[in-house]
């Protein structure tokens, strides 16, 4: 199943639309099972895996729930420090990868994580821990490669690779690709339309979000954190914010892209919602993209 869009189009979804987050305490978390069943029913083909514990851990039994879900299987969102060298990323990453390859997914989608728990805070690397990241970067990617699946570095907000100078540095330092995150780029003060036009090249993954800039210009100038930014909206369905969501589309497909399309919007809940919940910001995203189409 494909959902319309431009044509040849593969549109997957993300449990984080749902509120589905790895940070502890990040809010009321939603049932698998409706998560998905929304998921299917909002014309998704297909999602990511959302964080250890979303779906089963073993390998068979989360390719066997996304199969009954009528759901194909994208690959993950992985956050993992990067940049110390007394910590060896690649034994868990090996383990990550037994489920990729059980699912049949194909994307592993880095985050170079500080270590120190959640979004709101990041540390600044030297040179010495730049060439670290690049180099554990690439050993993944060499990792992944050898399991069928492709690896690549997302830049995030509260990562060691949020600002546009992180951004450039990662571009020239390593060979991985990046998956272009609209939301996290702009809000980290990367021009997402600019980055799609300019470095086409080494864009091997995509996930789509909207912002509101009034509240993310809040966050940059520390006024409130990344966590009260999310809480308080500052991610929109596409099309309702400030992002120019269809010239980012536009200058991919035009340079070949071909690979997914991941619907995004971080979600933050106080308990069980009332009424749809979630899943009619997705439909309004799926509506979007719809739009889109000549």
């Amino acid at each position: 199943m494909r959902t319309a869009g431009k044509p040849g189009m593969r549109i997957a979804g993300a449990p984080i639309s749902w509120g589905i987050c790895e940070v502890p305490g990040w809010g009321y978390q939603l049932d698998p099972t409706r998560v998905l069943a929304e998921m299917r029913a909002a014309g998704l083909a297909a999602t990511e895996f959302g964080p250890d514990g979303f779906l089963p851990g073993d390998p068979a039994a989360r390719a066997a729930t996304l199969r009954a879900a009528g759901l194909e299987a994208v690959g993950g969102f992985v956050p993992v420090v990067l940049h110390d060298p007394s910590a060896d990323p690649t034994p868990r990453i090996d383990r990550t990868l037994d489920s990729f390859v059980a699912a049949g997914a194909t994307m592993l989608v880095l985050a170079a994580a500080t270590g120190l728990g959640g979004y709101d805070a990041r540390l600044e690397l030297d040179d010495a821990g730049w060439k670290t990241l690049c180099a554990n970067l690439d050993r993944i990617a060499e990792q992944a490669t050898e399991r069928g699946v492709r690896a690549t570095l997302h830049p995030h907000v509260g990562t060691m690779v949020e600002h546009r100078d992180d951004v450039d540095r990662a571009l020239e330092g390593c060979s991985i690709p990046l998956c272009l995150d609209t939301g996290h780029l702009l809000i980290g003060g990367t021009d997402p339309v600019q980055l799609a036009r300019g470095a086409a090249n080494r864009i091997a993954h995509v996930h789509l979000k909207d912002v509101d800039d009034a509240i993310a210009s809040r966050m940059r100038n520390a006024e409130i954190t990344y966590t009260a930014a999310v809480s308080a909206g500052m991610y929109k369905p596409l099309g309702q914010g400030d992002i120019d969501i269809a010239s980012v589309v536009g200058s991919l497909t035009n340079a070949g892209y071909d690979g997914w399309w991941v619907l995004e919007q971080d979600t933050m809940l106080r308990g069980e919602p009332a009424g749809e919940g979630p899943v009619a910001g997705v439909r309004a995203s799926v509506a979007f993209l719809q739009g889109l189409a000549p």
